[in-house]
């Protein structure tokens, strides 16, 4: 790696312009030099009566100064005296590589949801100048790019990542306990910021929240049940199959495209059906009472609570699956029906009751996927009953081994009638063709309710399929975003730790339904893994008098990541103002390392 300059005759004077570039060779033994870091004009035109003014930052004065800079080789001319630098070019290094790209569009978003704003008028800076809000920033890109525990935040990722530079702040902003003060300020903004988060949604996107979906699911973390019966860290039903370890429910509203609208931190042994009618009021006196409609899956809402949802004034719609044993009973009164194409590959039977309608819809494409699992689980099933059959066990070690068939086919099992001789260990299996008959029969079909009356039923299945969304933003913050909270043992860390995902995931959301109209097959994780690949290194120029000229630079950016930046009409900011250290000044520190 080493300096090249680059020759320019513009309006009759010579003007040289310098890049890092390094060697790379190729197939035949040719070289070829690929661009590192465009430094751009920092010298004389080769012309004694010109020379290149820049302001730096004089670390020792701490003040800015103009230079103008000269290559050591050359005299620095007689105009020049008094601020003229001559640089050792040939002693040039380049110091701390971090990642910067992601980092910049991570901020950008969040100054695009007013978030710095927001935050800046709510978490002002403390009498010794910590500013919260950068601290909260730097959380929340942390979370989106990169997440991990505080500790590692401070202890590895800042140092390798330009947060700083972006926020003109230096190693005390991820200060340990500053982190983690930092949390405990957040909570108390909560509800403010779902009402401002909704209103710059509906000003970038022209978001509406007339349809909300609704989903409840659950986050564990190693830690003791708490002696507090009011704390939220409880055992319970684990979505994540790990019944052994304390948890929290989280329950989230978003809408169809993704936007989230509100979310809470429920006791981890809390029922799903225990938690509406909290929320619809929740909803209500936050937002006011509007003609909205809620779209559930079928265990959350209970029938006391429809039936409030009816009765309310003006009513509040619903659209919810059923569970299957419903559709067994209504069996009878749905066979008669037609059925109405609402779309290709799906189907509809409308089955009118009191206050509510019944859709039955069938959907082809999910008939074939639900009928290849459960043909592939049957298979597999079978398989291992048939090994387990011609194997020599002990009574115990067949009942575990059948167990754990069980376990791993939970769906093809009931399918299968088995008998365990009384004594001995020999069974006998069979397949249930009646049970597969019944089973074949509802694959690819759902039964839902709602009091919309009169609404075209494509539009329910529509609305309904929509569910998958705020399965994806479960999915995204799990295992994207890193939700799991195992690093915090204080229940208001917890949740602020929590709050700090949501907040992350606001950003992903944002980039997703920017790329949206641009690649809607780009994700937003992608485009901050390309990003990711912009560094920032510092440039040191030794100078003839003992200083250090330092030019902080991100890299150029090839033509993919350019195309990225222009379509997400971005602009990149300017390179950072050089800086030259006091004589010593560098040395001295780099000794003390």
């Amino acid at each position: 790696m080493y300096l090249r300059r680059n020759r320019r005759l513009k309006d009759g004077k010579e003007h040289c312009y310098w890049n890092i570039v390094e060697s790379k060779r190729c197939a035949g033994g040719k070289v070829v030099q690929r661009p590192v870091l465009y430094l751009g004009e920092i010298n004389d035109s080769q012309r004694e009566a010109w020379c290149e003014v820049i302001e730096a930052f004089d670390e020792g004065a701490q003040r800015p100064t103009q230079l103008a800079l000269f290559p050591a080789a050359r005299a620095m001319p007689e105009h020049a005296k008094g601020y003229g630098v001559q640089v050792r070019l040939d002693r040039m290094q380049l110091h701390r590589p971090r990642q910067w790209g992601a980092c910049w569009l991570a901020s950008a978003l969040y100054e695009q949801l007013g978030l710095d704003e927001f935050w800046a008028s709510r978490l002002p800076a403390s009498r010794e100048g910590t500013r919260w809000d950068h601290i909260l920033q730097t959380l929340v890109c942390y979370r989106l790019i990169d997440p991990g525990s505080e500790w590692r935040l401070h202890r590895l990722w800042f140092a390798q990542s330009a947060m700083g530079d972006l926020l003109g702040a230096d190693y005390a902003l991820v200060e340990k306990n500053a982190l983690y003060r930092c949390l405990d300020k957040l909570l108390p903004h909560k509800t403010e910021l779902f009402e401002h988060l909704r209103q710059r949604w509906r000003d970038l996107f022209g978001a509406r929240f007339d349809v909300l979906l609704y989903d409840l699911t659950s986050t564990y973390f190693e830690s003791n049940p708490p002696a507090d019966e009011a704390d939220k860290r409880r055992y319970g039903y684990s979505r994540d199959k790990r019944s052994d370890c304390v948890q929290v429910v989280i329950a989230l509203i978003v809408t169809p495209e993704g936007f989230p609208l509100a979310y809470e931190v429920l006791p981890g042994n809390t029922a799903d059906n225990t938690t509406l009618r909290g929320f619809l009021h929740k909803i209500e006196r936050q937002y006011g009472k509007a003609q909205r409609i809620w779209v559930m899956d079928r265990g959350i809402p209970t029938e006391e609570v429809l039936s409030e949802m009816r009765q309310a004034d003006p009513p509040v719609c619903y659209l919810v699956g059923t569970p299957k044993g419903r559709l067994g009973r209504l069996e009878q009164q749905l066979l008669g029906l037609p059925w109405h194409a609402v779309r290709e590959g799906v189907d509809v039977k409308l089955l009118p009751q009191e206050q509510e309608l019944y859709v039955l819809a069938q959907s082809r494409s999910r008939i074939h996927k639900e009928r290849a699992m459960r043909r592939r689980q049957l298979k597999r099933l079978w398989a291992r009953l048939k090994q387990l059959s011609t194997m020599r066990l002990k009574r115990e070690d067949l009942l575990m081994k059948l167990g754990a068939a069980r376990a791993k086919s939970p769906s093809a099992w009931r399918l299968v009638d088995l008998e365990v001789a009384p004594q001995g260990a020999t069974f006998r299996f069979e397949l249930n063709r009646k049970k597969l008959r019944d089973v074949r029969r509802r694959e690819g079909r759902y039964l839902l309710r709602t009091n919309l009356q009169g609404h075209d039923p494509a539009r329910l299945w529509q609305f309904y399929i929509q569910l998958v969304e705020i399965e994806a933003a479960f999915k995204n913050l799990k295992d994207d975003l890193g939700l799991r909270p195992i690093y915090h043992h204080l229940e208001q860390r917890i949740e602020a730790h929590i709050f700090v995902a949501f907040i992350a995931y606001c950003l992903h959301v944002t980039l997703r339904a920017r790329l949206k109209p641009l690649a809607g097959g780009l994700t937003p994780r992608a485009v901050l893994d390309k990003l990711a690949a912009v560094q920032m290194l510092d440039v040191h120029f030794p100078t003839t008098d003992g200083r250090t000229l330092i030019l902080s630079r991100y890299t150029e950016l090839n033509a993919d990541q350019k195309l990225l930046v222009n379509q997400l009409n971005l602009t990149l900011p300017p390179q950072p103002p050089p800086r030259i250290t006091a004589a010593g000044q560098l040395a001295s520190a780099t000794g003390k390392m």
